[in-house]
């Protein structure tokens, strides 16, 4: 299977399976020296593990990550991390009813398509499980891009038809409420929403935003290596992810070129702009301002509701999902998106270090 692998210089490859015995990631790039423990990793995984709250699902994982390589005296020597974390809570047999027919809505009948076979415990590689490689690496992009005055953030912008308000925005609300919404009354109401969605026997879907403040300007390429286009590429690969949003995102495409433009200032000898319609990339490349990135995330497909398939002899059949799954997926996505946001940054300041010769004649001729 290709596909595993993300990133050029920052590369990293996750591995595992839901109901395997562990999942994982290897990172490669990673420089030396950087303090690094396990401590600094599984608050990330913390906050996308199962059965924490009551719109989760109910799957108990401690999720507790190991190092296995790439540490030495509590520093990264430049060689391949290993990251794993084992999987303590598999109930394959939840599956067994639809290990013959297709799921609405999952990858059961395209990974059939392709491979002729497919893990149908838990989904195997498509499992919201496999992001747990992800977020373990992301981490570790966190921790160098606040070393070089970067800072990303995630946070549900909206659930359903609740949308959090920007006015009350509160950092520390996103990291406590059951929603990760930064305004506890929208976070009540979507709870609200919720119980009702799961009363239906249905889920809902909703939007992650995440923004990233210190990126300098001039970050990513142009033509095919656009900073966006690879944001995009990235928050694509989330399993649930069906749209990507640049700054004012779909809504240019109601705007005129006067109201869209980012007027330029200059401000104690710095470029800035008057307003940020474009999310802080213009061309592909960062202009210095706040990078403003959504991701649209579908709902829940493993529904209790009877729903309309078939199955593999191409009998037309009616099931209705029984195991353990999240009502929304969008809480326990946003370190995802966040972790993913990270990894690409990362990875774009690096090769951004060959962009001119100076940054190579000026570092090697100290």
């Amino acid at each position: 299977m290709a596909g595993s692998t993300f990133g050029n210089i920052f590369r990293i490859t996750t591995w595992g399976e839901s109901h395997g015995k562990a999942l994982g990631v290897v990172i490669d790039g990673c420089p030396a020296g950087l303090s690094l423990s396990e401590e600094d990793i599984q608050p990330y995984l913390d906050r996308r593990k199962p059965g924490q709250t009551s719109i989760s699902t109910p799957r108990k994982e401690s999720d507790q990550v190991e190092i296995l390589s790439g540490v030495f005296q509590g520093k990264t020597t430049g060689t391949p991390i290993s990251l794993m974390v084992p999987n303590t809570s598999q109930k394959s047999s939840d599956y067994s009813q639809i290990a013959s027919c297709y799921r609405p809505g999952h990858g059961d009948y395209t990974f059939d398509a392709k491979y002729g076979f497919r893990d149908y415990t838990g989904g195997g590689r498509s499992s919201g499980r496999e992001t747990i490689g992800r977020v373990a690496a992301g981490a570790i992009a966190m921790k160098i891009l606040n070393q070089m005055g970067i800072y990303v953030t995630a946070y549900t912008k909206s659930i359903g038809p609740i949308s959090a308000d920007m006015a009350c925005f509160d950092r520390e609300a996103s990291l406590k409420t059951a929603t990760c919404m930064p305004d506890y009354n929208a976070d009540r109401l979507a709870l609200a929403y919720l119980e009702e969605c799961m009363k239906r026997k249905d889920s809902s879907g909703g939007v992650i935003e995440c923004i990233a403040d210190g990126l300098p300007a001039g970050i990513g390429d142009p033509v095919f290596e656009k900073l966006d286009a690879n944001l995009a590429k990235a928050l694509m690969s989330i399993g649930a992810v069906k749209a990507v949003e640049i700054g004012d995102g779909i809504e240019v495409s109601n705007a005129t070129g006067s109201h869209n433009n980012d007027a330029f200032r200059s401000v104690n000898g710095k470029i800035t702009k008057k307003t940020n319609h474009a999310g802080g990339i213009l061309g592909g490349i960062s202009d210095g301002s706040r990078l403003i990135v959504r991701a649209h995330i579908k709902p829940t497909p493993s529904i209790f509701s009877p729903q309309e398939t078939v199955n593999q002899n191409m009998e037309n059949i009616e099931i209705a999902i029984k195991g353990r799954h999240d009502p929304v997926i969008v809480p326990r996505a946003v370190v995802v998106v966040e972790a993913m946001t990270a990894l690409t940054l990362l990875d774009e300041c690096m090769l951004n270090m060959t962009a001119r010769l100076s940054y190579l004649t000026d570092f090697y001729q100290k």
